[in-house]
């Protein structure tokens, strides 16, 4: 059996806080019941799995309207690479400055039998939130397995300037 793979968009960008720029990213909260009490630990970067063939960076860009309700800005992206998340999932995500209305995000929905064993389907959204967050906060608030992303984003940023 091979592994999943998963494509995302990590938005970022820079806002002046008390005369001071922070970088901030846009996560999306994880929908259904095993997250709904969950805060740390429970956002992710807008993605979703692809299959082997598919180009990566089309899924990106197609998970990102699933599971926002909106197309992806139409800017520069730059490739932040492949993480392994601790269940063996291969994630691989590119990075844009731009903004976006998280407000304004509706995911799509999947269904689950909930609650397990009653034999009655729910619909629940895949991303139920999504909110811009300054990289400090985003290190607590992504799965774990995500959060290398943040220091490539960082180094990214870093080797520009």
């Amino acid at each position: 059996m091979s592994r999943k793979l998963s494509a995302g968009l990590l938005l970022y960008r820079r806002s002046n806080q008390d005369h001071e720029i922070i970088l901030e990213v846009l996560l999306g909260h994880m929908g259904g019941p095993f997250w709904a009490r969950k805060d740390d630990g429970a956002w992710s970067l807008p993605k979703g799995e692809y299959v082997h063939g598919e180009d990566p960076f089309a899924a990106a860009k197609r998970e990102f309207e699933e599971e926002l309700g909106s197309a992806p800005p139409v800017v520069v992206y730059r490739d932040l690479g492949s993480v392994t998340q601790p269940g063996g999932k291969l994630v691989t995500a590119w990075a844009a400055e731009a903004d976006f209305d998280a407000d304004g995000a509706v995911s799509n929905t999947f269904e689950l039998q909930w609650p397990p064993g009653s034999g009655q389907m729910q619909s629940f959204p895949e991303i139920d939130k999504a909110s811009w967050f300054t990289v400090e906060v985003a290190r607590v608030k992504l799965v774990r397995g995500q959060r290398p992303l943040i220091d490539r984003l960082l180094q990214m940023l870093d080797n520009l300037s």
